[in-house]
């Protein structure tokens, strides 16, 4: 898939190309051999197809130059002390590589082909240097390009990736969406083989992390504010085409979008992490509501398929799903005017999944696995008083008692942007003594009861209703 390249190192680009370069002061002063200059000189500057018949007349003699040999070392290891020439030179190994594309398959027939670039990765921290920027660029391209040429990942570049991954994500981590756009088109290059999608998921704190940030930002939630998400308050009419919440730009978020769709291939490896550590269920489910475009929205339901497809996943996805009211979304999507023929292939077998799933599921099963999520809504079960007659004591006895240690749990977190956690936790405790009062010294020996009276003193209103309810509860009984 070709993607529009990214504006920033354009201009960058075309402003050192335009630099007068001191060649021949070079030469005197031994940076570079003579012969390295009339090899530059033959293809700097002149028409493309003349770039390519000289390269292709003396193909080694290419290869020699950027990535050295047994003749001598890389142009770009004997300039290494003129940043100058160093950026020259990497924009002018770009340009060829563009225009004479067996160029790459010559460079990659070299025993080590990255070994003058990976170091300028590293030759500053400043995530606006040009040496590591235009590196990365080649990198890239050469990288993709092995992918594609070899049927088996090789071990330069399994050593070489992580590195470019690691440099990538400086980028990612950046507040400059053109620098962030840069390492997700680049990383969508290198997303083809199975290989490099399972290290871009090894380096996932460097690399997935900072993508869901964006995507987090795009809905309008931060990485540790989900309300928005969970509650799904946030309407289309917030997202334009200019930009969705906090200024993401559609291009950033359709190419985001379009790396983690590469990586949902890799969905039995990754599912189950990726909503553990993200919440990715209710974050896709929002940016769905939010999608102004169907090329977002034809990303976010294919991902989506991807991840809860492989049946390792199912039995823990698919009830998240429904917690956070995906079937109810996929049925208004079906009420816009969609023509995307994939993007309707991809909602009609999303809905007929979850369909299957929830008519085989109880009122009980739904609430387990709202549990489960560790994230609380204000879901059917907590305030009908039939399911709580009907299931209070099975809460308690499931599985030695694992549906109240998780509600404890959530209910010791502080939950500092979504109260409204809180409130419902006590509302279910209080509907577990009322129906259970025998089993209240169980719940209060876990700590039930302390962390319930803790929070009849907290700032929220709603907690401290809910709270007050559920030691009006265990009142009740104190005397019998």
């Amino acid at each position: 898939m070709s993607l529009d390249p990214p504006t920033y190192l354009n201009s960058l680009q075309n402003n050192i190309r335009a630099r007068p370069i001191p060649w021949e002061g070079a030469v005197r002063a031994g940076t570079i051999t003579d012969t390295d200059l009339k090899k530059i000189k033959a293809v700097d500057k002149v028409r493309k197809d003349q770039r390519r018949q000289t390269i292709e007349a003396d193909p080694d003699a290419y290869r020699l130059l950027l990535v050295g040999g047994d003749q001598g070392k890389s142009v770009l290891e004997s300039a290494s002390k003129r940043p100058d020439m160093i950026q020259y030179i990497l924009v002018l190994a770009g340009d060829l590589l563009d225009d004479v594309p067996s160029l790459l398959s010559i460079l990659l027939e070299h025993p080590d082909p990255y070994k003058p670039f990976v170091p300028l990765l590293s030759h500053s921290t400043n995530p606006e240097d040009p040496i590591p920027l235009l590196t990365s660029s080649v990198l890239a391209s050469m990288i993709s390009s092995a992918q594609t040429q070899f049927s088996k990942s090789t071990q330069k570049t399994d050593e070489a990736l992580p590195k470019l991954y690691q440099y990538l994500s400086t980028l990612t981590k950046s507040q400059d969406s053109g620098l962030q756009d840069i390492a997700v088109q680049e990383y969508s290059a290198l997303l083809k083989t199975k290989k490099s999608r399972e290290l871009f998921w090894g380096q996932r704190q460097d690399t997935v992390n900072p993508l869901v940030d964006i995507l987090r930002a795009a809905a309008g939630a931060a990485a540790d504010n989900d309300s928005t998400i969970w509650s799904g308050k946030a309407s289309i009419r917030s997202a334009t085409e200019a930009g969705l919440s906090s200024g993401v730009g559609l291009q950033l978020l359709y190419h985001v979008l379009l790396v983690l769709w590469q990586l949902s291939y890799e969905g039995s490896l990754i599912g189950k992490g990726l909503e553990k550590e993200q919440e990715i269920l209710a974050l896709y489910t929002q940016l769905l509501r939010l999608s102004p475009k169907e090329k977002t929205t034809r990303l976010l339901l294919s991902t989506l398929l991807n991840l809860l497809t492989p049946p390792a996943n199912k039995s823990t996805l698919l009830p998240t799903a429904v917690t956070v009211r995906l079937p109810t979304l996929l049925t208004n999507l079906k009420g816009r005017h969609l023509t995307d023929p994939d993007l309707l292939d991809d909602l009609n077998s999303l809905t007929t999944m979850l369909s299957e799933y929830t008519s085989s599921q109880t009122t009980f099963d739904e609430y387990a696995a709202e549990l489960q999520t560790g994230h609380l809504r204000w879901s059917p079960p907590h305030r009908d008083r039939n399911f709580w007659r009907e299931n209070a004591r099975r809460i308690l006895d499931e599985a030695q008692g694992e549906l109240p240690k998780k509600l404890l749990a959530i209910m010791q977190k502080k939950w500092e942007e979504d109260k409204q956690v809180l409130a419902i936790a006590c509302n279910d405790v209080t509907w577990l003594v009322k129906e259970v009062p025998e089993r209240r010294a169980q719940l209060e020996k876990m700590g039930m009861k302390a962390r319930v009276m803790e929070l009849m003193a907290d700032e929220n209103e709603a907690v401290r209703w809910e709270s007050l309810r559920a030691v009006g509860e265990w009142l009740r009984y104190s005397f019998d």
